[in-house]
């Protein structure tokens, strides 16, 4: 590696008389990585971005259970519970679904029906319906109908919303 130096100091580009001066780069680390390796420290930090995010408490079973927000996919009311649609398992917890919903908005969880409240990053599709109602899917394949009473917060869903207006007036 070399520099170009000028009788005054650096002066990349001068167009005064330059010299080349040789750069030691033995001090600077060399790192070698094979396909194998990489893929196992992006599992790594992957897990442990995972385990620093934001997670819930709750008493099941006779047990505190702790879960990642990320991985829960909708919270749905069935009668005094609500039941954590948690990717592959459900559990009931004894709250109100208000409740949860003002406990969750925080973490981007939206009301988009009566009885149900749905994590955003875990929505793939929106489906508008000729009612003026819309079908949302959600990350494994269930479906929840969104209400017009709620179709307001789908504007919560995108932070850039292309060619499609219509869809949250």
């Amino acid at each position: 590696m070399f520099s170009t130096k000028n009788k005054r100091g650096y002066s990349p580009g001068a167009a005064e008389e330059q010299y080349f001066e040789a750069v030691d780069t033995s001090s600077t680390p060399v790192i070698r990585a094979d396909a194998a390796s990489l893929m196992r420290v992006s599992r790594q930090l992957e897990s442990i971005a995972k385990r620093q995010g934001p997670r819930i408490a709750f008493k099941a079973r006779g047990t505190i259970l702790l879960l990642n927000l990320f991985d829960i996919v909708a919270v749905q009311a069935e009668g005094n519970y609500v039941s954590l649609q948690y990717q592959p398992h459900h559990y009931l917890v004894h709250e109100s679904l208000s409740s949860m919903a003002d406990k969750l908005k925080p973490y981007g969880f939206i009301r988009i029906h009566r009885s149900v409240v749905v994590n955003i990053s875990a929505v793939e599709e929106i489906q508008p319906l000729a009612t003026g109602e819309s079908r949302l899917r959600v990350r494994g394949g269930k479906e929840y109908l969104v209400t017009r009473t709620y179709k307001h917060n789908l504007r919560d869903l995108a932070q850039l919303w292309i060619g499609t207006e219509r869809l949250c007036t």
